[in-house]
């Protein structure tokens, strides 16, 4: 869908439904720590997503070290619009354009609903259409990334060396890990956007702790914003990479949160 200044294709997958639609469309941000995946990360929950009947585009993302942030939030936001302007192609309607994300890709995901005007985000310029903005109506995740200073603690306390790494790679200069952080951005009081919002946690996540992501949520309805959480007991933070019945639950648990905002 475009590609980077050192030539570098960042591409999209398109998980189309069979029928003559129009199909609602969801936009899959991948997890990774920032530094990993692409694409193909959330193949088997994009999947599951399509068959419900919506359109579902997976796009890459410049990860770290090669491009710290705000990077990646610039792809999504170049995708948004890139997909606003294409989706029709493939038979996708976006006057309701959700995302589905995980992991750091969550912390993407709610970057693009709190700060959708962000000078910073909108960066890359989209010439086929400049009137396009990146706006998304609703945001389901797994395990999302919401407070980044308190995972980075975390992964202190545990000692999980290539964890600690990621973020001291990716947070350059160190200070944006606060700036970013979705947490301290409502702590902060900033004037922010607020969209509805699906979290799918797993009680046994040592990556992004259930206690930090309460936290998160916490803030987020004393902002004024709607999120439907979940705690998915027995699970860790990629459960839903195997089959089962907590992951069969997600599945269809965002089915019905993508049903309830495209037809309400």
């Amino acid at each position: 869908y475009r590609r980077t200044a050192a030539g570098r294709a960042l591409m999209a997958r398109i998980y189309q439904p069979v029928g003559p639609g129009p199909f609602p469309v969801v936009m899959d941000l991948h997890g990774g720590g920032w530094n990993a995946k692409n694409r193909t990360a959330e193949e088997p929950f994009d999947r599951a997503i399509a068959s419900s009947g919506a359109l579902v585009v997976a796009v890459d993302m410049r990860i770290a070290p090669e491009a710290p942030y705000p990077a990646c939030v610039q792809d999504a936001n170049y995708a948004v619009r890139w997909l606003k302007a294409r989706a029709a192609a493939w038979k996708g309607d976006v006057s309701k354009l959700g995302v589905f994300a995980s992991s750091s890709g969550g912390h993407v995901a709610e970057l693009l609903v709190l700060r959708p005007n962000d000078p910073r985000y909108g960066a890359l310029p989209f010439a086929e259409n400049p009137r396009l903005d990146a706006r998304v109506d609703y945001l389901m995740m797994r395990s999302p990334i919401s407070d980044t200073f308190g995972r980075f603690r975390n992964a202190e306390d545990m000692k999980v060396a290539a964890m600690i790494k990621n973020n001291e790679v990716f947070f350059a200069p160190w200070e944006t890990i606060h700036e970013s952080n979705p947490l301290e951005i409502l702590q902060r009081r900033e004037k922010v956007e607020l969209k509805p919002m699906l979290i799918m946690q797993g009680a046994l996540d040592d990556n992004m702790r259930p206690a930090l992501q309460t936290r998160f949520v916490e803030a987020y309805k004393a902002a004024g914003g709607r999120i439907d959480y979940t705690i998915f007991e027995g699970c860790e933070h990629e459960w839903v990479a195997v089959p089962g019945p907590q992951t069969d639950r997600a599945h269809e648990m965002a089915k019905a949160f993508l049903a309830r905002q495209v037809n309400g």
